[in-house]
Order: C-alpha cells, then sequence, then structure tokens
C-alpha cells in the first residue's frame, strides 16, 4: 500500500501521540503492576517525618503517604531522602512520586510536576527570644543556619540579598541545621516553624522562638513532567480526602491547628 504524504502525517502524529499516552501513563501503570508505590519522605524532618519512640517512621507525610497507598490498593514502600534530594531521586525514578513537606514552587514546577496542594508550610526565622528581629533587615550582622535547596533557602537568600553582612551557613539535611541550633553553633535559622520545638526538644535551654514569617507555601505531592494519568489520579485523590476531613484531621494531630478553611471547601 502506497501512503500520500498528508497520510504518512497522519500516521506520525498518531504513532506519537500513542507513545506520548503510553508515556504518561507509564507510572500510574508501572505502580499497579508492580502492586508498590515507592514513596519519597524527609524522615528526619518532624512533625513531616521522623522516627517515634519505637524507631518506626511516623509523622504527617508518613500517615498521607500510608492512606494514598491503601486508596491506591497497594503496599507501600517509604524512599527516605532529604531536602537537597528530592528532585533528584525523583528525576532518577527511585521514587515514584514524593511527599515530604514539597512546597509548591515556580522554580520547581520547571522540572517537575505538583499534585494539587494538600497542606501549607509557612518558612519563618527563628532566633533567641530576646533577639530584636522583626525583617530581614534586622538579620544585618547575623549568621542564618538553612538545610540547602528548601524553601527556607530560598526565601532567605531572596530576602536578605540587598541586605549587607548576613553570613548563610548551609547544612545538607534538617536534622545537621537542628543540632547546629540545638548545641548552639548557630543562633538564628531559617526552617519551618515545626524545627522550633525540635531544637528546644534537644536542648530545653536554647529559647529559640519564630521571629518573623518569610513565606507561606502550600505543599503537594511531587511527580514527574508528563505523567498525566498519575496527576489526574493524585488530584482527585486530594481533592476527595481534604472534602472528607482526612487531610485535616492529620494535620490538626501534628500541627496543632487546621488547614487553612480555603482548603477543604
Amino acid at each position: 500500500m502506497i501512503f500520500n504524504r498528508r497520510q504518512i502525517a497522519l500516521l506520525v502524529s498518531a504513532l506519537l501521540l500513542g507513545v506520548s499516552a503510553s508515556a504518561s501513563a507509564d507510572t500510574l501503570d508501572t505502580i499497579k503492576q508492580r502492586k508498590k508505590i515507592l514513596i519519597a519522605v524527609d524522615i528526619g524532618a518532624p512533625p513531616y517525618g521522623m522516627l517515634d519512640q519505637q524507631a518506626q517512621q511516623s509523622g504527617s507525610d508518613v500517615e498521607a503517604a500510608r492512606l494514598l497507598a491503601k486508596d491506591l490498593g497497594v503496599e507501600l514502600e517509604i524512599v527516605p531522602v532529604n531536602g537537597p534530594n528530592r528532585v533528584p531521586f525523583l528525576l532518577s525514578r527511585k521514587a515514584d512520586v514524593v511527599m515530604a513537606s514539597f512546597s509548591i514552587t515556580d522554580e520547581r514546577k520547571k522540572v517537575i510536576d505538583f499534585s494539587e496542594p494538600y497542606g501549607v508550610v509557612p518558612v519563618v526565622i527563628g532566633g533567641p527570644a530576646a533577639a530584636k528581629l522583626a525583617s530581614f533587615a534586622d538579620l544585618s550582622g547575623k549568621t542564618v543556619a538553612v538545610t540547602r535547596g528548601t524553601t527556607s533557602d530560598q526565601e532567605l537568600t531572596r530576602g536578605s540579598k540587598e541586605v549587607a553582612g548576613v553570613t548563610i551557613v548551609r547544612y545538607e539535611d534538617d536534622a545537621t541545621t537542628n543540632t547546629a541550633l540545638a548545641t548552639g553553633q548557630q543562633d538564628y535559622l531559617a526552617a519551618a516553624p515545626s524545627v522550633i520545638p525540635a531544637v528546644k526538644k534537644s536542648n530545653p535551654s536554647r529559647d529559640i522562638v519564630v521571629k518573623f514569617t518569610m513565606k507561606s507555601y502550600p505543599y503537594g505531592i511531587g511527580l514527574r513532567k508528563d505523567d498525566v494519568a498519575l496527576k489526574a489520579w493524585l488530584d482527585t485523590w486530594v481533592k476527595a480526602n481534604l472534602k472528607n476531613g482526612k487531610f485535616n484531621e492529620i494535620y490538626t494531630r501534628y500541627f496543632g491547628m487546621s488547614l487553612p478553611p480555603e482548603m477543604l471547601k
């Protein structure tokens, strides 16, 4: 059979569409065929991810991951990550998705996709209770600890770039950042407010409090770009569990506050 140019073009387009559709459905199909989902969670970022007194994985993201696997009808395997390696683990397919207090930012959306948000995380500056610190300008002459590659790092870098004399010390994970504060190596940090109680618990003599909020971010489930079928499933799942109150119950239990009302509509 001889095809003319128009027929060839149509065949090529159909083939390309088929390849695209196959690629977009690949991760969801793989999860179902494997009967297991690999979810990246930062176990060193309480209360999102942590080890309890029995050395069992717990935290708000751990519980959300368990709920996701249960609703999808597959086994859960948690892949431990930290702030800087969340995107590399996702892109290298070491994880199917990321649920690790993963704030939705324009910068990250250039390389990965996100589900609808299922929580919010403010990023703050913490410091000694007695310190007069109400804005980025007050950071002049101070050293601030932060976990590399996090939204806290991004906002601290952005907000302090016009402030003279600010020194930023970047650590590779939240646990190391927290230790630097708890042991007195640093007096100031940029982080989620949930970090402050962890520092106080490690060293009650460290009177570290939230000084001001840099920005608040919604966080979602990170997934690879063009995973259309998986994103559609995740978006529907997130909306359903916001509406039925399951996400709010988890969030309230770990953070002592409700999700914003606009998220629960």
